[in-house]
């Protein structure tokens, strides 16, 4: 005989209250799954207070950025630990690295937060870039695991793409890392948020678009199909190519992997699909803050990064 309607009712209900119970509530009020994710809850307020300003400012594109050197700075073959805060850990030797260049202040920002509430660099890394995520218009909320141990040893030179290498270059250096082409594009929508200020020195920092700090497909469909016949500043510099507009700053490796065949189809559909961008954005960052660590041993604290903020189109 099938259990009645009424006869399941009262099991749903006892569920739905245990889970409720079982949650810890946390500093203002605020309730996470597991207790250990309290301390996240004040390393929240204190980024956003006293570092974001909850904008998507210049410490939150730096956030992002550092967010994905420290993670590919990994490989089965040449070493490196990956998502582990060697970049904070091992500062006097990573940022010398050409790639790691205006890294300098986050790191320190980054380094002080953690050291105050103790929690792990690789943590803090991994975090603050999720809540710059959130910061910026148009971005996605992006889950947060915690619980990586700190960096034993620094990254090898070399492992960070640079914006002057081939694509061949590029994609083997993430397919080592454990990223696919079609993860490595999802990651470059940071670049609709983010600006130069060392591929060409003599210009003022530029937002790679005319838009505001926002997550949108603009800038995929810009460097696809608008062709660059401008310098925004000095000309021929190692790693840009021209750009359409008088005001943006174009990379020569975005400019390849639009068009290069192994990449050009996800470039397309980003140009056209915000949700598709935004939730491939998302799962490629996910998958990123975990090169190098062992998801077993992490625990879960998505709940406590806030809802991302609204978009504008």
């Amino acid at each position: 005989m099938k259990p009645s309607t009424l006869s399941v009712l009262p099991l749903v209900y006892v569920t739905t209250v245990a889970a409720s119970l079982s949650r810890t509530t946390c500093s203002k009020g605020r309730t996470v799954a597991n207790a250990a994710c309290c301390v996240w809850f004040n390393v929240l307020d204190d980024i956003q207070t006293n570092l974001f300003e909850r904008q998507c400012g210049d410490d939150a594109h730096d956030a992002l950025r550092l967010s994905f050197h420290d993670a590919i700075g990994y490989s089965p073959h040449l070493g490196g630990g990956g998502a582990d805060g060697s970049l904070i850990q091992f500062s006097t030797t990573e940022l010398n690295y050409d790639a790691n260049a205006g890294l300098e202040d986050i790191v320190d920002s980054e380094r002080t937060l953690a050291d105050k509430w103790g929690v792990s660099y690789g943590d803090m890394i991994q975090f603050a870039a999720t809540v710059s995520v959130g910061n910026c218009p148009g971005g996605p909320k992006i889950s947060f695991m915690a619980g990586r141990p700190n960096a034993t040893q620094a990254a090898p030179d070399g492992l960070v793409p640079e914006a002057f290498d081939s694509v061949s270059t590029i994609l083997a250096r993430v397919a080592d890392a454990g990223l696919t082409p079609g993860d490595l594009v999802a990651l470059l929508a940071s670049h609709s948020v983010g600006f130069q200020e060392h591929v060409d020195p003599t210009i003022p920092p530029t937002p790679f678009d005319l838009t505001p700090s926002v997550f949108d497909t603009k800038f995929f469909y810009d460097t696809m199909f608008r062709l660059g016949d401008v310098w925004p500043g000095s000309a021929n510099n190692k790693g840009e190519v021209k750009s359409p507009f008088p005001r943006e700053f174009r990379l020569q490796s975005d400019a390849l992997l639009a068009h290069d065949p192994r990449t050009t189809a996800y470039w397309f559909e980003f140009s056209l699909s915000h949700s598709l961008m935004a939730n491939s954005f998302a799962t490629a960052m996910a998958k990123m803050a975990l090169l190098g660590q062992n998801s077993k041993n992490l625990y879960d604290c998505s709940d406590v990064v806030p809802n991302p903020v609204g978009h504008i189109f």
